[in-house]
C-alpha cells in the first residue's frame, strides 16, 4: 500500500432528486481532487436511495447502467477513484450494490450480503467477498449491516484487503424537528460507529473508513411517521487507523451533508502488522469449524 488521501461523503439521497445527487457529488469530487485526494467513499444506496418504493423500476444493470456511466465520467474528470452506492437489477433480481470506478473505468462491486429489516422487501443478498486492487492499494466493501458480521471484514483481510470501505445507510435513531434531538441521534449514530467499527480496523490492522447517508430520504406511508424503518438516516464519516484509532471524524451536533479527508498512512499499516501479536499470523483457523457449521436452532 502506499500513502495516500481518501475522502469519505455524508449526504442525503432523497428520493426522485437524481440529479441534484448527481450535482452534489460533482461538487464533492471537485473539492476532494483540489485537495489532492485518491479516493472517495460515498453512502450505501447514494443512487436511487434507500428503501425507495420505486427501488424496483430505478434498479439498474452494473456497470453498463447510465448513473455507473455517469460515475465513469465523473472518475476521469476529477482523477479519482469513486465508491458509490446503488441498486442494481440484473435479471430482474435487485442488489444493494457498492461499485468501484476509477480514471481509467469501471473496477468491480461488492453486493451486500445480509439484509436489515424490511430490505428484505426490496434486495436480495449476495454472496461474494471481494477485494480490488486499486493499484495505490487494495481495497475491500463491507455495507452496512454487512459490518455487524466480523467474518466479513476478516475474510477481506485475509484476501488482502488493506482498506476496509464501509458505506451506510444506516436507521440508528429517529429525531424530530429540534436542534437538541438532532443532536442527540448525531451524536448516538457516531458513538454507535465508533463502538462497532474501531474493532473491525484494529482485529485486522486495516484502515476503515466509513460514510453514512445524512439526512430524510423520505417517507413511507406503510410506516408511522416516527417508525424506525422510515428511511431517515443521522449520517456521519469516520476514518479509522489500523489500531482503531480514530483519524478524522465529522462533527456530532447537526445531521448534515460533509465531507471528512484523511491522509492513510502506510507506515502505521506496516507498524500493526510487525507487531508480534499482529492476529493474521497468530490465529488458529483449524479450531474455528464451529462457525461453519450448521446448527438445527441457528
Amino acid at each position: 500500500m502506499e500513502s495516500f488521501r481518501i475522502a469519505a461523503v455524508s449526504m442525503n439521497s432523497p428520493f426522485s432528486e437524481l440529479d441534484r445527487v448527481f450535482t452534489q457529488m460533482d461538487d464533492y469530487c471537485r473539492q476532494a481532487a483540489e485537495a489532492d485526494v485518491r479516493a472517495v467513499l460515498f453512502p450505501e444506496l447514494l443512487i436511487h436511495s434507500h428503501c425507495n418504493p420505486k427501488t424496483w423500476e430505478l434498479a439498474e444493470p452494473v456497470p453498463d447502467g447510465p448513473s455507473v456511466q455517469r460515475c465513469i465520467v465523473m472518475a476521469k474528470k476529477y482523477g479519482l477513484v469513486l465508491s458509490v452506492g446503488i441498486s442494481e437489477k440484473p435479471r430482474d433480481i435487485v442488489f444493494n450494490t457498492q461499485f468501484l470506478v476509477g480514471p481509467k473505468g469501471y473496477i468491480g462491486k461488492q453486493r451486500k450480503i445480509h439484509m436489515s429489516r424490511d430490505e428484505t422487501l426490496y434486495y436480495k443478498g449476495g454472496r461474494e467477498i471481494e477485494v480490488h486492487d486499486l493499484g495505490f492499494c487494495k481495497v475491500g466493501t463491507i455495507i452496512c449491516y454487512d459490518n455487524q458480521f466480523p467474518e466479513v471484514a476478516r475474510i477481506l483481510a485475509l484476501k488482502g484487503a488493506d482498506v476496509l470501505l464501509m458505506p451506510h445507510a444506516a436507521r440508528l435513531r429517529m429525531w424530530n424537528d429540534t436542534p437538541e434531538s438532532a443532536a442527540a441521534a448525531r451524536q448516538h449514530s457516531i458513538d454507535f460507529f465508533t463502538s462497532c467499527y474501531a474493532m473491525r480496523a484494529r482485529e485486522n490492522a486495516c484502515f476503515a473508513v466509513l460514510a453514512n447517508m445524512a439526512g430524510r430520504a423520505g417517507h413511507l406511508d406503510t410506516y408511522p411517521a416516527d417508525s424506525p424503518a422510515q428511511p431517515h438516516h443521522c449520517g456521519g464519516a469516520i476514518v479509522f487507523a489500523p489500531d482503531g484509532e480514530v483519524l478524522a471524524t465529522t462533527q456530532c451536533d447537526e445531521i448534515r451533508d460533509e465531507m471528512v479527508i484523511c491522509e492513510l498512512d502506510s507506515r502505521r499499516l506496516a507498524a500493526e502488522r510487525s507487531l508480534p501479536n499482529y492476529t493474521l499470523r497468530t490465529r488458529r483457523p483449524e479450531l474455528y469449524d464451529e462457525l461453519v457449521r450448521l446448527s438445527d436452532d441457528a
